[in-house]
């Protein structure tokens, strides 16, 4: 059990009216007031494309350190796709006792950062297939799940669609975790930290480790089956002034076993400025946006904090 709500989403699925909608977007704006975080259910995503999707992963993870770094991120270049072995990530500029591939928005080179192809192991050739079709039943579900925020902002369900999500910004990550050795326990699969942007949407498989910080303190979020947990990143508690709250979680595998997580990040679009909300009902929210270029621009300054020398690679190539 959790002491995070579950809510059952699945009337926002619909682009038809349905009195339920009112009722889910309550529950939600209930609880990115409190912790930002809660589990979705009735999502409609397959289970069988989640069962190929973790064993693609476990195959890939099983492979020789020699031979996952034929996808290293390294040969990704600006487009930040690929492999990084464990301690490869930094969270607060501690490495991270995990490893992982970056994946995002299939697309050819060009000159933007974290945009261009994926890169795919050879030897695991039906992760390219999962991967893809992951991407596309995930951002369908973030747009619904954002469409429940606006009303719970009374906002037109439409508006982040329409707006700022238009044409999103889609980050994905596949994470696998070795326990944490028993004798050092500080030593975290993710330090402690909160999202950049708007939705995070994230699986687990059944080893626990995802811990919150709530009002209460910190909490478990545990698995539980058939479910995600989402929760709103920086950008949403900056448009709403703190009235939604991006909450620090952390990371720390204690069950013993290896563990996998897929976060599925859903933001703004890269090219595109971040006004403040509009008018609402109750609310006023112009002017809680603190900076100004765009979205690219903002998420750029956050994601090298994670891995400095590609941001350093990132920064030549632009002069």
């Amino acid at each position: 059990m959790s002491e995070l709500p579950v809510i059952d989403i699945a009337p926002l699925l619909t682009d038809a009216p349905d009195p339920g909608k009112r009722a889910v977007a309550d529950a939600i704006g209930a609880a990115c007031r409190d912790s930002g975080f809660f589990y979705v259910t009735g999502h409609g995503v397959p289970p069988e494309l989640l069962a190929r999707l973790d064993a693609a992963s476990r195959r890939f993870f099983a492979l020789p350190e020699e031979v996952k770094a034929e996808i290293s991120m390294d040969k990704g270049g600006k487009a930040w796709r690929g492999f990084f072995p464990v301690g490869g990530e930094l969270t607060s500029g501690r490495p991270d006792l995990k490893e992982g591939i970056y994946f995002g928005a299939e697309c050819p080179p060009g000159p933007l950062p974290l945009h261009g192809p994926n890169l795919f192991p050879a030897q695991v050739p039906e992760l390219r297939d999962a991967v893809l079709e992951y991407l596309d039943r995930m951002t369908a579900l973030a747009q619904s799940v954002m469409s429940g925020v606006a009303l719970s902002l009374g906002l037109d369900e439409d508006y982040f669609r329409t707006g700022y999500t238009a044409d999103p910004t889609i980050l994905f990550r596949i994470f696998h975790y070795p326990p944490a050795p028993p004798d050092a326990p500080d030593t975290w699969g993710v330090g402690e930290h909160t999202d950049y942007g708007l939705l995070t949407l994230l699986l687990q498989d059944e080893n626990g480790g995802l811990q919150v910080r709530t009002p209460r303190g910190w909490i478990e979020a545990p698995p539980l089956a058939g479910t995600f947990v989402c929760n709103i990143g920086d950008m949403l508690d900056k448009l709403t002034g703190g009235h939604y709250r991006s909450t620090p979680h952390r990371v720390r595998n204690r069950s013993g076993n290896e563990r996998l997580s897929f976060p599925f990040f859903f933001d703004p679009g890269w090219d595109d400025e971040v006004p403040p909300l509009p008018y609402a009902p109750g609310h006023r929210w112009d002017g809680q946006v603190d900076f100004t270029g765009t979205y690219g621009d903002y998420l750029l300054s956050k994601v090298s904090k994670v891995f400095p020398s590609l941001f350093e690679n990132v920064k030549r190539s632009r002069t």
